[in-house]
């Protein structure tokens, strides 16, 4: 049984807040998402992360990572079945299978890098605060810097 969260009151109060809404639903939805590959969401600093991705079994050129309008996309599409129908396994526990895997980012926050490291694949990430959007100190002047237009 699933429930819905009415968000009405919020509109009242808080513009421009909606697409919360959509990505609060969106989170509680009862979509199955795959577990493979398994991964790591890590804080390294205040403003950076680090995903760490299981992809035991690809090469580099078998990984795509694509950043656009806060969706991350990283895809692994393995090459060729052409050696595995001459391998007989006796046990198969490695996965192989092609995967895509999508993050939803927060504002501002950008690609930074990507490297491999033991079977990882580690993606960085940073949060770039515009300078516009950071606080900024206001001087107090001794009058009004607008015209003065009551006469």
């Amino acid at each position: 049984m699933r429930t819905t969260t009415d968000f009405s009151p919020l509109y009242r109060s808080f513009i421009g807040f909606d697409h919360l809404a959509g990505l609060l639903d969106k989170a509680s939805r009862a979509d199955k998402q795959s577990s493979y590959p398994p991964y790591n969401i890590e804080l390294l600093a205040e403003d950076q992360y680090r995903i760490t991705m299981a992809v035991a079994g690809f090469a580099e050129e078998e990984l795509a990572i694509q950043s656009e309008h806060n969706n991350l996309v990283i895809t692994g599409t393995k090459a060729g079945e052409a050696d595995k129908t001459d391998r007989k396994f006796l046990h198969q526990g490695i996965a192989e299978r092609n995967f895509e895997r999508k993050f939803q980012l927060g504002d501002h926050v950008k690609v930074v890098g990507a490297f491999m490291e033991n079977g990882l694949l580690h993606v960085d990430l940073q949060r770039e605060i515009p300078e516009a959007l950071k606080p900024r100190k206001i001087a107090i002047n001794g009058k009004s810097l607008l015209n003065d237009n009551s006469n």
